[in-house]
């Protein structure tokens, strides 16, 4: 089912006494969400992601705008009319239920032609249980269950409906770092089974870009970029976007072009074709080489980036390299480097070439990418 959002808004009224601003929760949404695909809402708490998927649910109303189910308005329509199923944060278990029971509930109260049987009921419960795999699980309370099974039985009720369109609000912020992997990894199994348009909300950026076919970036109630994951990675369209997307965090430096050169503060790292101006510069942490003796000679009038060391710090697969310039927007760079470069690091002070392909510019007043590395 595509889900069609035309200039949605949603206007939650202020309830400062002495400055009551109305709140833009949701402001101008358009977006079509494709057929049979899985969609990432991702952004900081408050930037709107949850009351978008209550205003595609039908929980809420918006205050102005359409929201289309393929070719059906269903702006007006009640939520259990939408043929939708959501996924709450907390899961909303009853706990008096068993799991048969909790996975039923929902086709228990179909009314008219959609009343089913005993039977129908059941075979329809099983066959969501299996696909979400606690059939074995099926006559436990929720208190006799894990966070994950929990989950999985919160997706068996939402999907035993056959809904048009999956609805998942942060569905793995009360697991566990291990256990939100395996959990995301079956989401995204089911959703490639059953190819249910799915929306998942989420403010963490790994969920998102790991399972989602595409992401919405918003921040306070805008879409600031859609797209494929690694497209938005790479081609963020602003500072925000580029600063939100990316573990450990990109790396942002105050910076100017002066005659075909970027500097960072007064070092002219890398040669680009830019007019001169007031710049950020932000460095993907692996967009960082280190300099040592031997290194290849840089490019006519660029130097390298000189840089206060204060630690090299190892996880297994990657070493980071973690250091300190004036000119530096955080407390710290963190540097991606394998174990054989950063076994060379010596003495206080590091240098490093920078590589363009990792290398984004904004603008200094809009923040707007000016420059992608190419």
């Amino acid at each position: 089912m595509q889900v069609r959002l035309e200039h949605v808004t949603k206007i939650f009224p202020g309830r400062d006494r002495k400055n009551p601003k109305d709140v833009y929760a949701v402001d101008d949404f358009n977006f079509d969400i494709p057929d049979g695909k899985l969609i990432g809402l991702l952004g900081p708490s408050g930037c709107g992601k949850s009351t978008t998927l209550n205003l595609i649910c039908g929980l809420l109303k918006p205050t102005s705008g359409h929201i289309w189910f393929g070719d059906d308005d269903v702006t007006e329509l009640p939520p259990e009319a939408r043929g939708v199923g959501l996924v709450f944060q907390n899961y909303a278990l009853y706990p008096h239920l068993t799991v048969r029971q909790n996975v039923i509930f929902p086709l228990q109260n179909l009314r008219g032609d959609q009343k089913l049987t005993k039977e129908v009921m059941n075979a329809r419960a099983e066959e969501a249980a299996r696909l979400v795999q606690i059939d074995g699980l099926m006559d436990r309370k929720p208190s006799e269950l894990s966070g994950g099974q929990q989950q999985r039985v919160a997706i068996a009720r939402a999907l035993v409906k056959t809904p048009k369109v999956l609805l998942l609000d942060e569905p793995l912020s009360n697991l566990d770092a291990r256990l939100r992997l395996q959990t995301r990894e079956e989401i995204r199994r089911i959703q490639t089974e059953t190819q249910v348009t799915t929306i998942f909300v989420t403010h963490d950026q790994e969920e998102a870009m790991s399972i989602s076919d595409l992401i919405v970036v918003m921040k306070d109630g805008a879409v600031h970029q859609i797209g494929r994951p690694q497209d938005v990675y790479d081609d963020p369209a602003n500072l925000f976007v580029a600063r939100f997307l990316g573990t450990p965090p990109i790396n942002v430096f105050k910076g100017s072009v002066k005659n075909g050169l970027l500097h960072i503060g007064d070092t002219p790292v890398l040669q680009v074709r830019m007019p001169d101006g007031e710049t950020y510069v932000g460095v993907r942490p692996e967009g960082f080489e280190l300099m040592t003796e031997g290194s290849d000679p840089l490019p006519e009038g660029v130097c390298p980036l000189e840089c206060e060391l204060t630690a090299v710090e190892v996880t297994g697969r990657d070493t980071s390299i973690v250091s300190s310039h004036p000119d530096c927007l955080a407390p710290s760079i963190r540097s991606i480097m394998d174990s054989e470069a950063a076994s060379r690091v010596s003495g206080s002070k590091v240098r490093f070439r920078l590589k363009p392909a990792k290398v984004r510019v904004f603008d200094r007043n809009t923040e707007s990418r000016i420059y992608d590395g190419k």
